[in-house]
């Protein structure tokens, strides 16, 4: 039987070996179509939101916060206003912003000047006219209809958040 110290000890650096049953062009989440890039990758990303993984995913009630604290949506449903957590950090140590949840989301509905070699999900988003940001932790996906489902989307394994100062290439 292991230590509960030793099982539960985080250490920097190292090799992280995982199973792979594909050989996908890339690792990108979000420039590649089916889960065998998700599964494996799921672990090093976030989303704003997730499916609550205790419970059935049956219901947009089984969606919690991720990076996100909490959302609203505007009364006529067209604004989805997001709350992100404070002190999140990347990778690298520079600091998760709104920013980063608008470069994220230009990127996957075309409006950004870096391309995606792949963007298997960009009619997904279609609905999206902009995203503003108000200061560094408040997200706002602006709509062009009602769309209620897209928390679901946001929810799914294939709509982690990339640090905008990091090229997708």
């Amino acid at each position: 039987m292991f230590a509960a110290s030793a099982a539960t000890a985080q250490k920097s650096g190292g090799i992280l070996k995982v199973y792979h049953r594909d050989s996908p062009a890339s690792m990108s989440i979000l420039e590649e179509g089916t889960n065998s890039t998700e599964i494996p990758m799921m672990g090093a990303f976030n989303n704003l939101v997730m499916y609550d993984q205790h419970v059935a995913q049956n219901s947009l009630a089984t969606i919690v916060p991720d990076l996100a604290t909490d959302w609203s949506t505007s009364e006529d449903g067209k604004q989805l206003t997001f709350h992100l957590r404070e002190g999140v950090k990347w990778h690298d140590g520079k600091p998760f912003t709104a920013n980063d949840v608008k470069c994220t989301w230009e990127l996957l509905t075309g409006k950004s000047s870096e391309k995606l070699r792949l963007n298997p999900r960009k009619s997904w988003y279609n609905n999206i006219e902009e995203i503003t940001t108000n200061g560094d932790l408040e997200a706002t996906f602006i709509l062009k209809r009602p769309q209620p489902a897209l928390i679901a989307l946001l929810a799914s394994g294939y709509a982690p958040v990339y640090p905008c100062h990091v090229s997708p290439r």
